[in-house]
């Protein structure tokens, strides 16, 4: 049986057409029209992805908050939004609600397919056997597990998304050394713009700041991208 998939898309052309083009990728697919059915599913069973629209019927922000769940429910469960709603505000607020990835509808079939399957290899890739040496990260206080996907601040547990997780590994593997967006995006196995990268970095910071007011190892290098300050 393959990966399983829920999709909950409110247009049903929309919805037949992702879900015949998943189940021929080898994918279980559960699709859903609205939240209620959804929400009456995941307290069943999560899905190993979900694929959520923002409107949902006559509810403008019911992916928003199937999104808020599921996070709710698993740190690691891979989430993408996929809409027809595209600004700044809306990419945002699904990233910050803890979501990994952010497309909207004109983007390609074959493009959807690289996010899924980039996403489920960071998972296998948490599965596989991590070398001694390599699966942990210590660093000023900064504590990463690859084996179980945790991130401690000076013995302070904090909830990252796989996407956050892969992100501050790559930062805090090297500190000092200037990581690029583009750099940053392979780290976590990830094909997205600019502006979600730097969306990610955003929330990260915030997760350590509500820790830490003076949190700062997080550092912007203008025009090259982002290190651990060391």
């Amino acid at each position: 049986m393959g990966k399983r998939i829920a999709l909950v898309e409110d247009e049903l052309a929309i919805r037949e057409n992702y879900s015949l083009s998943l189940r021929k990728q080898g994918y279980e697919v559960m699709a859903y029209e609205n939240k209620q059915d959804a929400l009456l599913a995941f307290q069943t069973r999560l899905p190993d992805l979900a694929i959520l629209d923002v409107g949902l019927g006559d509810d403008p922000e019911g992916g928003f908050e199937l999104c808020r769940y599921l996070r709710a429910q698993s740190a690691s469960l891979p989430i993408i939004f996929l809409t027809a709603l595209d600004s700044e505000f809306d990419t945002i607020s699904g990233l910050r609600l803890g979501a990994d990835d952010y497309l909207t509808k004109d983007i390609s079939l074959t493009q959807i397919m690289v996010r899924i399957s980039a996403l489920f290899r960071r998972i296998e890739a948490l599965e596989q056997n991590f070398n001694k040496d390599d699966d942990h990260v210590e660093v000023d206080g900064l504590l990463l597990d690859s084996n179980r996907l945790t991130v401690s601040w000076k013995n302070q547990m904090i909830e990252t998304t796989l996407t956050e997780f892969w992100i501050l590994n790559a930062l805090a593997r090297r500190p000092g050394h200037v990581r690029t967006r583009e750099q940053l995006m392979e780290a976590a196995k990830a094909v997205v713009d600019d502006s979600t990268v730097t969306s990610h970095i955003k929330r990260l910071r915030k997760k350590f700041v509500a820790l830490e007011d003076s949190f700062d190892k997080i550092e912007t290098v203008y025009g090259m991208g982002y290190r651990w300050k060391p």
